[in-house]
């Protein structure tokens, strides 16, 4: 992607300092418990008798997205909301972030402002403030590196290892359209290599690009889980695609599973878009990632409490772990389940 413009600004102008100044200084502090943000050699951050929670991510390019089609602004949104989405999978409220990236000297002031637009924007749609980050050159294309710190009662807290035989296996939302979004997007970006001035055919994809390229963290179901007083018994957020990470719960609680492929959640546009690129529609869902939605068990005495609800859907069983992890097709066979989540150390 060429950012060059007319009304293009080097960073080079700036320097380091100057850089951190000009991004950081519209930043407000919205937490009590940020005592000292932007300015000094460390945040400082009173969370007073609340667990405090830390996770951190980074982004690469040319292996987690590509600027040929990501704009700048959803770039932005899209690294923040996934370092909150690690902090609600622990039942915990995300309060802080810290902002890091490296740059090559192709990007401009311009471009830079654009990436924080967006970061900004998902910390105030979030309530989460910027304490502090770092900035760097690169020489080999934009590096990101967020880290979220949140806070929890210790009772509240609900971690991976906590699945237990006869819980119930739940989602929120639906899956697959990520990675639909993301099969889009790629399609468009080979025909436009082809011919630079054919214009993208983008018509009716909106939801599933969305779900791509500006995901968001479900704060919502943590809050509607509170309201119904119903508290995990583990959980896990969806980035590396549904089979993994319910393998990641069966690992961590030493239990076995039952998935019931007919109860996974897809919306009728990642349905139709998987089969229109001629792929398994479920396959999408198992292996795709990127979804953000919560994976998550309860006890069997709260279904009650969510069956007639639309923002769960129960899609198997926990069992004992000698009868291993397995999926129920629609046909009624019964297949083991396999890990086959996008992992980034194998991308060549």
């Amino acid at each position: 992607m060429d950012f060059d413009n007319t009304d293009r600004t080097e960073l080079s102008q700036l320097g380091e300092f100057g850089l951190i100044k000009h991004l950081t200084q519209h930043i407000e502090l919205n937490q009590e418990s940020s005592v000292k943000g932007v300015g000094d050699d460390a945040a400082v951050i009173d969370n007073k008798d609340l667990q405090t929670v830390v996770t951190t991510d980074m982004l690469v390019e040319g292996v987690h997205f590509d600027l040929t089609y990501v704009p700048l602004k959803h770039l932005g949104y899209k690294s923040i909301v996934v370092n909150l989405s690690d902090v609600y999978a622990m039942n915990a409220t995300p309060k802080q972030v810290v902002v890091s990236f490296a740059l090559s000297s192709r990007f401009s002031l311009e471009a830079v402002e654009e990436l924080y637009a967006g970061m900004l924007l998902a910390c105030k749609k979030y309530n989460v403030d910027i304490v502090g980050g770092d900035t760097t050159s690169s020489l080999s294309g934009l590096v990101i590196s967020i880290t979220a710190i949140g806070t929890a009662k210790k009772e509240d807290l609900v971690y991976r290892d906590g699945a237990k035989e006869s819980n119930l296996l739940c989602v929120s939302g639906d899956l697959g359209g990520a990675y639909m979004g993301l099969q889009i997007l790629e399609r468009e970006k080979s025909v436009f290599k082809g011919n630079p001035k054919l214009q993208p055919d983008l018509d009716g994809k909106d939801y599933i690009l969305e779900r791509q390229l500006k995901p968001e963290a479900r704060k919502d179901i943590i809050e509607l889980l509170k309201n119904l007083e119903i508290k995990p018994t583990s959980m896990i957020d969806i980035s590396d695609g549904l089979s993994s990470e319910i393998l990641h719960l069966c690992t961590q609680s030493n239990v076995g599973v039952e998935l019931y492929e007919e109860k996974i959640p897809i919306d009728p546009l990642t349905y139709d878009t998987a089969r229109e690129f001629n792929l398994d529609p479920t396959m999408c869902t198992l292996s795709g990632g990127e979804d953000y939605e919560l994976l998550f068990t309860i006890d069997i005495g709260d279904y009650n409490k969510i069956k007639n609800l639309p923002d769960f859907s129960v899609i198997g069983h926990i069992t004992n772990i000698a009868k291993g992890q397995l999926m129920v097709a629609k046909s009624g066979s019964v297949h083991e389940l396999k890990a086959q989540g996008w992992n980034p150390l194998l991308k060549k």
